[in-house]
């Protein structure tokens, strides 16, 4: 079978999960209560908001690069089906760590547990990364495209050093994701390069 629902499938998902997060910025409290609003009121939903462009920005990123890696994909088994699921279900557990991270101004615990999506997301996407090389033929594109994949290797090292580092100084857990969004944030070219060689 080919990868077309599978990635149809999965971009319903992503963009329901992207729904469901921008469902969930309220407007500042002296605005609902009819007070006069200013910038000063939008320093109350600051890290809501923060924390939403973030997720937004990974949600973002798993969706290029699935695409990018379904597109060099010629074969679907059911092993690839599940490994997906498995990588969606991480990412349907985005909106609710991004919600409480941002409504807790960047407490110790849902820092950490934002961090632990982020490295589980990570490695299910490795995983199905890992499925679909196994499945195609020898030599495959999505492996030839991928070798080494010093940026997915980083960004899992980050991810464990962000979560204990939560519980010290949350910003700076805060900012490792920020940096490991940003060094993925430019579309990786490796997929692009190999399928300008057919």
């Amino acid at each position: 079978m080919n990868s077309g629902r599978l990635e149809a499938f999965s971009d319903g998902v992503i963009a329901i999960l992207i729904t469901i997060m921008i469902l969930d910025l309220k407007i500042p409290p002296e605005a609902a209560s009819g007070f006069p609003s200013d910038w000063a009121a939008l320093r109350s939903v600051l890290p809501t908001a923060l924390t939403y462009v973030l997720s937004f920005v990974f949600l973002g990123i798993y969706w290029n690069n699935h695409h990018h890696m379904l597109h060099v994909t010629d074969r679907i088994n059911g092993k690839i089906l599940w490994a997906n699921l498995h990588l969606l279900f991480w990412l349907s557990l985005v909106p609710f760590t991004t919600s409480w991270m941002g409504e807790r101004h960047f407490a110790p615990v849902p820092t950490a547990l934002y961090g632990v999506v982020l490295l589980f997301a990570a490695l299910a996407y490795t995983i199905l990364q890992t499925a679909i090389i196994a499945a195609q033929r020898p030599h495959s594109k999505l492996a030839a495209a991928i070798h080494g994949d010093i940026k997915g290797k980083l960004s899992l090292l980050g991810y464990v050093a962000a979560i204990p580092l939560a519980f010290v100084v949350p910003w700076l857990a805060g900012a490792i994701y920020v940096t490991t969004a940003l060094i993925w944030l430019v579309p990786d070219p490796r997929i692009e390069a190999v399928l300008a060689q057919d």
